[in-house]
């Protein structure tokens, strides 16, 4: 029975290495029986080879590998000592952890590579891409500890940098979990975390498409005053709640703001001539707290996208909270029009696109920053002359020039605009007068007499 055991196994007998037992003595022995018992197991089990994990239906469970392994255990108990048989066992399973590690693989960029129907955790199983940006890739997953629920996962780059912001994120996530254990305040809810072979993974509740994406699908189409009143309330509900427990979000943007269904329906748009979608529900969530910064840590000089950046970022004043309200004034300004207020890469520029729709860089602004480079005598140093200068003359004009009807609603609109996009940040606009703002009268007037039903739905 041994020789047949060994040779199944593709030992030889002749081996000098070999003891009275007619096996490999010795660490290295046993480390050379692991090899062959795994060789033997994946042949008999069929293991998945593509990748860091298998399929969820060929995949071996613990319970089949722990009887396999003890079927030849028991021939090799037949000659070897419980000493050496614990050694051979011991060794088949770290064999068998390197076996997962050496087949987790990465890109060059650091993404985890991976297909659909891996599984990772022996939870997660990975059904579709949803996204992509610098700090990884957001997969679509069923989660087989939740009943088949699906879910969102973040995976991170195997990146220090990446996998670090990442820690920061968790530990914002983990805050909001804790203040708002229900998820009445429309910030995404993380559901789990866990670091997969270096790379940082965050589950989600599974949203739909981000603003912008969905007005992108629809030709930049803008939203309707009564969706952009909804949104915009649902946002400043948001954003009060991280300013109250001492957070400002920093990346307020339409990528950043998801829809918590997007689906729509098709309307015919007779004048011109097209189809144009509607979405159905215009409940919303906002996501990536990837720079969300407390009160009391460091605040780094730069922050927010570009478009969306408020002034006492670009001349480095410092910012807190007011910088969000900036972003979101930007924002409600993009779901009306369906583009940006502010389309530049350029900081001489942005400012010369800001006078041009809200008038002049007040002067302690001026007198305070240490951009001085951008002003001469106390005013913004730029030549109206030149092609840069043609462009902000042709393509911007004072903000309440770009209202698209002269209703009511329409002008309370663009007086919270102003409110929010005023350029010193101690007199902007906070969020709790926002919400009382008359722009949101109709909707306090809804939640009053459903007797304060759920605002997002």
């Amino acid at each position: 029975m041994c020789v047949c055991v060994m040779r199944s196994l593709g030992l030889g007998t002749s081996d000098s290495s070999i003891g009275v037992s007619g096996f490999p003595q010795g660490p290295s022995g046993a480390f050379k029986i692991s090899l062959s018992l795994i060789s033997l197991l994946q042949t008999h089990t069929h293991t998945h080879t593509h990748t860091h994990t298998v399929s969820r239906s060929s995949r071996f469970s613990p319970l089949s590998l722990s009887l396999s392994l003890w079927c030849e255990c028991v021939c090799l108990s037949v000659v070897m000592g419980k000493t050496e048989l614990f050694s051979v066992f011991k060794s088949v399973l770290d064999c068998l952890c390197l076996c997962k590690a050496w087949a987790v693989k990465d890109d060059e960029e650091g993404h985890l590579i991976y297909r659909a129907g891996d599984v990772l955790q022996d939870r997660y199983e990975i059904t579709q891409t949803l996204g992509e940006g610098t700090f990884g890739k957001v997969v679509e997953c069923v989660d087989h500890q939740r009943g088949g629920s699906r879910i969102a996962l973040k995976i991170i780059k195997n990146v220090e940098k990446y996998k670090e912001a990442a820690r920061l994120e968790i530990n914002v996530l983990e805050k909001i979990n804790q203040r708002d254990p229900e998820n009445k305040n429309l910030c995404v809810q993380m559901l789990d975390w866990f670091d997969y072979h270096g790379h940082m993974c965050l589950s989600f509740e599974l949203l739909g498409l981000s603003t912008f994406d969905f007005m992108k699908e629809n030709n930049y189409l803008p939203y309707s005053i009564s969706q952009v009143r909804h949104m915009a309330y649902q946002i400043c509900l948001a954003v009060k709640f991280l300013h109250d427990n001492k957070l400002t979000h920093t990346d307020l943007k339409p990528e950043n703001i998801l829809f918590v269904s997007s689906d729509y329906s098709v309307l015919y748009n007779a004048e011109k001539k097209r189809d144009e979608r509607s979405v159905n529900s215009t409940a919303v969530r906002i996501v990536d707290f990837g720079s969300a910064t407390f009160d009391h840590e460091h605040h780094s000089s730069i922050v927010s996208t570009r478009h969306y950046r408020a002034p006492e970022v670009i001349l480095e004043l410092g910012w807190s909270q007011p910088c969000d309200v900036w972003s979101i004034g930007c924002i409600l300004f993009e779901f009306y029009c369906g583009y940006t207020l502010y389309q530049t890469h350029d900081n001489r520029e942005h400012l010369a696109m800001m006078e041009r729709i809200h008038g002049p860089v007040p002067s302690r602004m001026i007198r305070k920053t240490r951009k001085q480079k951008y002003f001469y005598r106390g005013r913004l140093d730029w030549d109206e002359s030149t092609s840069a200068g043609r462009y902000v003359r042709e393509n911007c004009r004072p903000l309440r020039r770009y209202m698209l009807c002269e209703s009511e609603d329409h002008h309370q609109f663009f007086d919270l605009l102003e409110g929010l996009l005023e350029y010193e940040p101690e007199q902007r606009l906070s969020l709790s007068a926002a919400l009382r703002h008359p722009f949101f009268s109709l909707l306090r007037d809804t939640e009053h007499f459903s007797g304060g039903r759920d605002i997002s739905r």
